[in-house]
């Protein structure tokens, strides 16, 4: 997977480390064949996402053109979400992470290299 190190940053702190996918291939495969993400999966330029043929449930973040989180979603896996209109960005943790993280809507995330 071609992917890019990042941050997630919200409010001043560091919420988790993350990975930008880069390219078409990478923004398509996101988080399938994994078991796992240790931090987050940024995808630019996404509305939507789903989890069939994934292995284990994700939080979902929507961030529209300005980076706030315009709403969030837990997805089981071998689901089909619906696209968000305003959403410009999707960031993926594991399912539990955006709790543990405090990441909610509303929030201000700034993705720092």
């Amino acid at each position: 997977m071609a992917s890019e190190e990042c941050w997630l940053v919200s409010a001043g702190h560091v919420l988790a480390s993350a990975e930008r996918a880069e390219g078409r291939r990478a923004k398509a495969r996101g988080l399938l064949g994994r078991t796992g993400i240790d931090g987050a999966l940024v995808i630019s330029g996404c509305r939507w996402v789903h989890t069939i043929g994934m292995r284990f449930a994700i939080d979902v973040a929507y961030l529209d053109e300005a980076g706030v989180v315009r709403k969030t979603t837990r997805m089981k896996p071998h689901r089909l979400g619906l696209p968000v209109r305003c959403a410009r960005t999707v960031v993926e943790g594991e399912a539990g992470a955006f709790a543990r993280w405090g990441l909610k809507v509303g929030d201000q995330v700034e993705i720092r290299q």
